[in-house]
């Protein structure tokens, strides 16, 4: 009797095995037309003439993350800004200038993006990212400063992300920009607003492998992101990030339990744009206010997805957030 039980539950497994490697080598990456995304006019024309220039942190595997930093002064906060996905950390190169005074900004290309990517849209394990910022900050941040993590879209997941995550004691307060929270949160629209692209079928594969410890196959791209023509076509095109893996998306995002990771969130604010053509930006405060009464929400009227990050409001709201710290 045991025997079959045994016999029956091995072949279960085997056909749940077997249906997810259909799922996943029954979907490709599909040619995107570049039309209909994100407009990313207002964030290349933000870029000053001279941004500040590329350094490297070595992560504990040995990888030169890429960062940029703008100092501070004396007593002020460390201040870790996360760019957005497919793009990299120049998005913050005015943003992280302007508010030097008030913080040590500094601002890392996360692996998998930028112009020293390792592999372009892949890391090594989910929860990489998480890691490597336990990293940055170790390695930057002065003795008894308090440190403040901030993101925009995919980046202000990750900020949240980490908040609930094993290294979230180190952040003494966050800034979230229109953050991503998750694919079915209340906040986020049909695709994110046509910007990006589910591979669905192979991410059910991929999740249902993983349950069973299977990773093998983690580094298959499952998501797209429908860049504009006139950015690839650019100077820096060849910086964009078009695809991600599985590993390296579910380690940009909060967990399934999003809500358990924003309710470990320290003192917050969140902008959020009244234009913003990715999430509904009237949803994050009853969405995320169920859970913690530690943010402030600020709707910006007449603000993007994307020209938040360079609206002179933003600049403000961040520096009035600063000097509680």
């Amino acid at each position: 009797m045991l025997a079959r039980i045994l016999g029956v539950t091995l072949f279960s497994v085997l056909i749940t095995l077997v249906a997810a490697l259909v799922l996943i080598f029954t979907q490709t990456p599909k040619e995107m037309s570049g039309e209909g995304g994100l407009d990313f006019s207002r964030t290349l024309a933000a870029g000053r003439d001279t941004p500040a220039p590329l350094q490297s942190v070595p992560m504990r595997d040995g990888y030169p993350l890429q960062v940029r930093t703008y100092g501070g002064a004396d007593d002020v906060p460390l201040l870790v800004l996360i760019h957005g996905s497919g793009w990299h950390g120049l998005q913050f190169d005015a943003l992280g200038a302007a508010l030097q005074g008030s913080a040590d900004v500094i601002v890392p290309d996360l692996r998998g993006h930028g112009t020293a990517p390792g592999r372009r849209g892949d890391v090594d394990y989910i929860g990489q990212f998480e890691d490597d910022l336990a990293d940055l900050i170790n390695a930057v941040a002065k003795p008894g400063q308090k440190v403040i993590m901030g993101g925009h879209s995919s980046g202000g997941g990750l900020v949240v992300r980490f908040a609930g995550g094993e290294h979230g004691k180190m952040l003494d307060g966050a800034v979230l920009l229109a953050p991503f929270l998750k694919y079915n949160a209340p906040t986020t629209r049909t695709d994110s607003g046509g910007w990006a692209y589910a591979l669905t079928r192979r991410i059910i594969g991929l999740s249902v492998l993983n349950t069973f410890k299977i990773t093998a196959l983690n580094d298959l791209p499952i998501l797209q992101f429908n860049m504009p023509q006139a950015v690839l076509d650019g100077p820096l095109g060849d910086t964009a990030t078009l695809a991600y893996s599985y590993r390296l998306n579910a380690s940009y995002a909060p967990r399934s339990d999003y809500l358990a990771d924003v309710a470990a969130l320290p003192p917050f604010v969140l902008l959020a744009g009244g234009a913003d053509e990715a999430f509904f930006a009237q949803k994050y405060a009853p969405t995320m206010g169920a859970v913690t009464d530690k943010g402030r929400f600020d709707l910006m009227t007449g603000a993007t997805h994307l020209g938040i990050v360079d609206d002179p409001r933003t600049k403000a709201i961040i520096k009035g957030f600063l000097d509680d710290y």
